[in-house]
């Protein structure tokens, strides 16, 4: 067996996901597992170089999780050959400047999402990587979540029948800032910075609408500002100018070309009162499932029960009772550190990947339909995207 060393540089990790899931729980623990195992039994050992504005952040972050490279210029980073991967989990402003850099570089790209802010930078940014020849890939970890995995097993299986609705729900109370601290950076708030929830989340809910139930055709979406004045990280107020908060409805094509109906409420606004901050809801003929990050639950059309309604008396039946949980048939690992593996994998053994810069551009594409739907209150229609 053989160690194989693959030199890694790392932008943005100082940021919560950056160091939380893309340097702790995936690079530094597959350090520390001895590598990613390729087919023929070696080994790849990621060697990153952490690189940011704030020196003393930087070396700090190095320090306390055992690497020993880090630095402040990208240009320099960008110049070393032996390094052969880069990563960004900046600000999405300034990710196709950067990805079109390594690019350049002849550096193989991996990005969080959004990969752009707009539509036609992402497009240009794939389009780039692709002519040029590198590996590339961008982040869709909820496609690794175990409640997902689960949800897919059913629709694999054909316990859905066919599929006739999904019901997604995110959120939660997303602190203003002046009774309790912010669990949000400030910025996620602002327009002007990239902020808002229609271009943060819609982009997750494109590769999981597109994967899971079917391939979105066409979208009616209206988002608003529900909380106009938050307070930043000094306790300073400022106005929200971003969407906190968006209800949309999809059109699908299922895998089987059936009609599939989403419906899609995401809000930094609202209290939750249900099994987790994200569910999916998924109606079939066959069967009916929810399932939340973690877990999933499952109802077959022969053990449906049949409530009657009468709203005149106290409801007697307990319906969350009635669900039974798809079990654990495996350990799940972090989704984040399954995506890195399969990148790395890619990069160095050739193993077919598919969520590439192109399907992060689907992300965008659906954002942008969103924003034109909200701002001329009509369904848009989504076509196929040519990359």
């Amino acid at each position: 067996m053989a160690i194989r060393r693959l030199g890694l540089i790392m932008h943005g990790v100082s940021g919560r996901m950056g160091m939380n899931q893309h340097l702790i729980r995936s690079i530094v623990a597959i350090r520390q597992q001895g590598g990613v195992t390729l087919a023929n039994g070696d080994k790849v050992m990621p060697d990153p170089i952490l690189i940011g504005r704030n020196a003393e952040k930087i070396e700090a972050l190095a320090k306390a999780h055992g690497i020993e490279r880090w630095g402040t210029s990208l240009e320099q980073a960008l110049a070393n050959r032996e390094d052969t991967v880069f990563f960004d989990a900046g600000t999405t402003q300034m990710r196709p400047t950067l990805l079109a850099q390594a690019i350049r570089a002849g550096k193989h790209v991996y990005c969080e999402k959004p990969i752009a802010t707009n539509l036609n930078e992402a497009v240009e940014v794939a389009r780039l990587a692709q002519a040029s020849g590198v590996k590339h890939g961008a982040v869709q970890d909820k496609l690794f979540l175990p409640g997902l995995r689960k949800l897919d097993m059913l629709r694999r299986a054909g316990f859905f029948g066919r599929l006739l609705s999904l019901r997604l729900e995110f959120g939660y109370w997303v602190f203003e800032g002046d009774l309790q601290p912010i669990q949000r950076p400030s910025w996620n708030y602002r327009a002007e910075d990239g902020g808002g929830i229609i271009l943060d989340m819609m982009c997750h809910w494109r590769y999981v609408l597109d994967n899971l139930f079917g391939e979105v055709k066409s979208i009616s979406c209206l988002g608003t500002t529900h909380i106009p004045q938050r307070w930043d990280e000094a306790g300073r107020p400022y106005p929200a100018t971003a969407d906190d908060a968006a209800y949309a409805t999809a059109e699908l094509v299922g895998h089987g070309g059936e009609p599939v109906i989403a419906q899609l409420n995401m809000s930094w606004a609202t209290r939750v009162r249900r099994d987790d901050l994200v569910t999916f809801h998924v109606d079939g003929t066959h069967g009916s499932a929810v399932a939340g990050p973690q877990e999933c639950r499952a109802q077959s059309r022969v053990t449906t029960p049949r409530p009657v309604w009468n709203p005149d008396v106290k409801q007697t039946m307990n319906f969350f009772d009635q669900w039974q949980e798809v079990p654990d048939t495996q350990v799940y690992d972090n989704g984040f550190k399954i995506q890195w593996e399969h990148f790395i994998r890619h990069v160095v053994d050739d193993e077919p990947y598919r969520w590439t810069l192109p399907e992060g551009a689907k992300g965008v594409q659906l954002v942008e339909a969103a924003l034109q739907s909200w701002k001329e209150r009509r369904w848009i229609d989504v076509p196929p995207l040519a990359i």
